[in-house]
């Protein structure tokens, strides 16, 4: 009987209405949650009440598309990006590498990362970040990159558009081959999605890739088996968020279309640190 209830959740669930419903639910709870954070945030910088770090100073932002407004909650507008670096620099950050984020925790740089492959990272943000010399790294889903995506990313880049991106500086990285929660994965699945796409990455980008973020990026995406076969695959493994992000991995701050300057200030306080994008069901 319980399977059955499961199986009716779970196809009622694929249904168009109620995955609008969802997503409508999943952005209102994220507003009033960010929102509440980062008020709370402004209210102990006013009043000199600090906020105990779990890390150091320095933070990796974890964005995904940069004017793709079917992506939801997931994109940022193009304006809100460049306010995003302006805050940045205004607040005294500097803007490096992951690498020279984890060499040197306790400097004030941020690392500027992308989620998907987005085709509006290369439209919109990659003159911003190239103006500004603001190094960036992509994680790029590699069967997208292929054509195996459905309707709802259809505005992702192939491997012509990930020549030019990696052209234009940004560094590639793996996403896996199909954007999977791995926390719903066994051992063998998780493994075909690691190690296949890095494979095809090296292949088709002909270098290294040693960088892997976790799709979804939380503590319930990922299991310990799938962590032990990407530290064997990876030499760095990103999650999200920075306190209940799984073991073995390294800390992103997620970045969503809410943010305006005074929630990017709460994320760059560490505001967002244990806090969790909310979904439930089908996604």
């Amino acid at each position: 009987m319980a399977s059955a209830v499961s199986s009716l959740r779970s196809s009622l669930g694929e249904l168009p209405a109620a995955q609008a419903a969802y997503r409508c639910a999943v952005a209102g709870r994220m507003r009033a949650e960010r929102w509440g954070l980062a008020l709370d945030e402004a209210l102990r910088t006013r009043t000199g009440l600090t906020r105990p770090r779990g890390t150091g100073v320095g933070r990796i932002l974890a964005y995904h598309s940069i004017g793709t407004e079917s992506w939801g909650v997931n994109d940022v507008r193009p304006t809100d990006f460049e306010r995003h670096l302006q805050v940045a620099v205004d607040e005294g950050w500097t803007f490096a590498t992951p690498a020279e984020v984890l060499a040197a925790p306790e400097r004030k740089q941020l690392a500027i990362t992308f989620d998907d492959g987005a085709t509006s990272v290369l439209d919109n943000a990659v003159p911003v970040l190239r103006h500004h010399g603001v190094p960036a790294t992509m994680f790029v889903v590699s069967g997208w990159a292929d054509g195996g995506h459905d309707a709802g990313y259809a505005h992702v880049l192939d491997w012509a558009g990930l020549a030019r991106l990696e052209a234009a500086g940004v560094t590639l990285a793996s996403h896996s081959a199909s954007h999977p929660d791995f926390g719903r994965l066994d051992a063998a699945a998780a493994e075909r999605e690691l190690v296949g796409s890095r494979t095809r990455l090296e292949a088709m980008l002909g270098h290294e890739v040693d960088e892997f973020a976790i799709p979804f990026g939380q503590s319930a995406n990922w299991t310990p088996e799938a962590g032990a076969i990407a530290s064997r695959v990876y030499r760095t493994v990103y999650a999200q968020a920075v306190d209940t992000r799984p073991a073995g991995t390294i800390p992103r701050t997620f970045i969503t279309q809410i943010d305006r300057p005074l929630i990017f200030r709460a994320a760059l306080s560490g505001a967002f640190d244990s806090w969790e994008e909310w979904f439930l069901g089908p996604r």
